[in-house]
């Protein structure tokens, strides 16, 4: 039950960031030392990307890449703003599922522990009362060498009947 709303939950997280992101795109172009900060991350961005795609196709990487146009660059970086926001609260997300998966694991592995202990206590119980029995056993084989059928009997008649003493059978 809830591993369905803690989902659903996730899903609409990253529904209401899309709309975050772009109200932080609107607030990024309107503040003059922001929008200058951030053409200058667009162009470097830009120059970057630009080099990377021209040695995967193997390009000459020594030539000037001419800079976007104010506008471009404000409006790449508003979406490169945005794809970041989205993502981190994306990867936020991702965390917190995978450290609550985490404890859940450990808190069921905390339990197989504590049921493997019991599980090897009642053993041990076992075996000693197994040694117990054995134990008697062999006092009642002593006494059936020593004194006869007829030794036993009276032997385990008197432990028998100590049992019952003050049972209300």
């Amino acid at each position: 039950m809830v591993l369905p709303l803690l989902k659903l939950g996730t899903l609409a997280l990253k529904t209401l960031s899309k709309p975050l992101a772009s109200k932080l795109k609107q607030q990024a172009a309107l503040h003059p030392k922001f929008r200058q900060f951030i053409i200058n991350i667009a162009q470097t961005n830009h120059r970057i990307t630009t080099r990377t795609q021209r040695r995967i196709y193997g390009h000459a990487t020594d030539v000037e890449i001419r800079p976007l146009n104010e506008e471009k660059a404000v409006q790449a970086a508003v979406d490169l703003i945005g794809e970041v926001f989205v993502f981190t609260v994306a990867g936020a997300a991702v965390i917190f599922e995978v450290q609550r998966s985490s404890k859940s694991e450990t808190r069921k592995e905390e339990k197989r522990k504590q049921e493997l202990e019991a599980m090897k206590q009642r053993d041990e119980d076992l075996a000693k009362e197994v040694e117990l029995l054995k134990h008697k056993l062999q006092e009642i084989e002593q006494l059936a060498k020593g004194r006869g059928l007829g030794g036993v009997f009276h032997k385990l008649n008197g432990t028998i009947s100590n049992s019952f003493k003050g049972s209300p059978c």
